[in-house]
């Protein structure tokens, strides 16, 4: 039975590990920010007129009016 438990255990890390993660988009919020920090997390941003870019974190994206909302992590290429 320590076994077959084993073997079950394994088979569901598997399968959570394969199930697609959600994604969160962050909004952008008024007032926009007008000094960020010095920090690279980078951002995949949402432009308002379509189209999307990478900025160095969330706060350097959201001090552009350009930009509505972001996706953490880098755009796909």
């Amino acid at each position: 039975m320590r076994i077959a438990l084993g073997a079950l255990a394994a088979l569901f890390i598997v399968g959570c590990q394969t199930q697609p993660t959600a994604t969160l988009v962050t909004q952008c919020a008024e007032p926009r920010p007008q000094v960020c920090t010095m920090e690279y997390a980078p951002v995949c941003a949402d432009l308002t007129s379509g189209g999307k870019k990478q900025y160095s974190s969330g706060c350097n994206a959201c001090a552009h009016d350009s930009v509505s909302g972001y996706l953490n992590g880098e755009c796909p290429e």
